[in-house]
């Protein structure tokens, strides 16, 4: 294994450090009821991720960071056949598992995982090196061998993901990969084509299921049926109400007593506004978005395509999975089950982000080398 010798961004790291321990901190407070209501373990959640993610994401984050990224480029192909092997697993009968109409987990008896964390990941290796080779030979802003094999690849990818159902994931990886392509200096009228397709893809998955549709609904309308379908979002704002401008200090939220549903998943942020209130809720998106800042500039001074496209997924995944999380419990889009980086529980997804972050610090650190030449 051949290391990067170079040193981390240190903006990267110090808040990547920073906004793992807030986050550990936050999902003790948030998970207790619920922790003690189903395993009579008010510490479960918070146990259970520092079993299954934070002790084997720092083990991961480690190799990776030491690992020269520039390996993974020949394993790319690799990546992409990986990354649809682990999407249709979720079908197999014995290894896929449903929750709640949702078959988004696979179990192989002493593990189990989510798939589609680690297809963020996977997907976008595919897409730096497929990015970087066909910009080499100019042709990856052609119709046919650019933007075609693209769309392709990526349909491939957002098919399987929207038969799990797992629209969140879907809109993330999606984002990301299309955010490396744009950068690389894809013309702008494929970025209007694109975006026309994908809005009319919406339109035709929420008039087409009742689940999606009824989401929508109650995104515009919650107020309707508070007790219903309108009952986590109204239970959100509750939270993020009644936190004001100080909180209510850390660890006496009322709502994450069994009123806010998913309280240590997809809506801890609500918590967090409860407990923190907006002048520290606002001080942790600044960390976070200092974070997110500090790896599109890992992009902006990567040594080669590869590292760039790479770093900017990385970056995207990162900012849209945020901005989706919280735009949602804010009432501004639909509900959509994405987790908040470094604060929701999940075993898979702090994994799958240790793992970009060890890679992204690889990248730092060739960038540091190259800029010490």
């Amino acid at each position: 294994m051949r290391e990067n010798r170079g040193t981390i961004d240190r903006g990267f790291l110090y808040s990547l450090i920073v906004l793992v321990a807030l986050g550990l901190l936050m999902l003790l407070s948030a998970s207790g009821p619920v922790g003690y209501q189903k395993f009579d373990d008010v510490l479960y959640f918070f146990t259970h991720q520092i079993t299954y993610g934070l002790i084997p994401g720092f083990i991961l984050f480690v190799i990776f960071a030491k690992i020269d990224y520039r390996k993974y480029v020949k394993f790319a192909p690799a990546a992409l056949i990986l990354s649809i092997v682990l999407l249709l697993l979720v079908y197999v009968p014995g290894i896929g598992m449903r929750f709640g109409g949702s078959g988004r987990w696979v179990d192989f008896g002493l593990f189990s995982f989510q798939p589609s964390e680690f297809v963020k990941i996977g997907f976008l290796i595919y897409v730096a090196a497929w990015l970087e080779k066909r910009i080499e030979n100019k042709e990856a802003h052609t119709l046919e061998k650019g933007l075609i094999p693209f769309l392709i690849a990526l349909g491939v990818i957002m098919t399987l993901l929207i038969m799990q159902p797992n629209t969140g994931s879907m809109v993330v990886i999606a984002g990301s990969a299309l955010t490396a392509y744009f950068i690389s200096g894809a013309p702008l009228v494929y970025f209007f084509g694109i975006g026309g397709a994908g809005a009319a893809l919406f339109w035709i998955l929420i008039s087409t299921t009742d689940y999606r549709a009824q989401r929508v609904t109650t995104f515009l309308h919650p107020e309707l049926d508070p007790q219903g379908n309108g009952y986590h979002i109204t239970q959100a704002f509750l939270a993020i109400g009644s936190g004001g401008f100080w909180g209510l200090g850390y660890g006496h939220s009322r709502q994450k007593y069994l009123y806010l549903p998913e309280v240590a998943g997809d809506s801890i942020f609500a918590v967090i506004a409860e407990e923190l209130g907006f002048f520290i809720t606002g001080l942790i998106l600044l960390l976070l978005g200092f974070f997110i800042y500090r790896c599109f500039d890992i992009a902006r001074k990567a040594k080669d395509p590869f590292g760039q496209f790479l770093a900017v997924g990385i970056g995207a995944w990162i900012s849209i999975q945020s901005a989706l999380n919280i735009a949602s419990m804010l009432g501004l889009v639909p509900i959509t089950g994405v987790t908040l980086p470094f604060f929701s529980y999940g075993s898979s997804a702090f994994v799958a982000l240790a793992i970009a972050c060890g890679i992204m610090a690889s990248i730092s650190k060739g960038t540091n080398l190259w800029q010490g030449r």
